[in-house]
């Protein structure tokens, strides 16, 4: 059972930056599953974010924030990262930590296995 941790949310401005933390229960974390940050706003569905697969060396992101978010992943601290640049208000939302045992890059909640309790981000314009 993988436990995940997110934190780093809060209240910036349009423009601004955030960084987001995941930290991983499971010491095999890095090694075995690949990770995917998803979010939801107030009355909209959860919707896939960033994803990179469990070597790091896949990464792929949604088209709202390519370009402006970055994925990665630290082995020696076992947490993933989600750094957020150029916020807009529209990037307001839980965000949420996820983990797959798939292979490859998963952008469907359904293929993920473990998900973290979710970190809010909000934008004001």
């Amino acid at each position: 059972q993988v436990q995940l941790v997110e934190s780093g949310g809060g209240l910036v401005q349009a423009g601004g930056s955030l960084r987001l933390s995941c930290a991983a229960s499971e010491r095999t974390f890095i090694s075995t599953y690949g990770a995917g940050w998803f979010r939801q706003a107030p009355g909209k569905e959860r919707e896939f974010v960033a994803t990179i697969n469990w070597s790091g060396g896949s990464t792929y992101y949604a088209d709202s924030v390519n370009g402006r978010f970055s994925i990665s992943r630290d082995s020696a601290k076992n947490t993933v990262y989600l750094q957020m640049n150029g916020l807009k208000p529209e990037d307001t939302a839980v965000y949420y930590c996820a983990a797959t045992s798939l292979s490859g890059t998963r952008y469907l909640t359904r293929q993920y296995d473990y998900w973290g309790q979710g970190t809010q981000v909000t934008v004001s314009s």
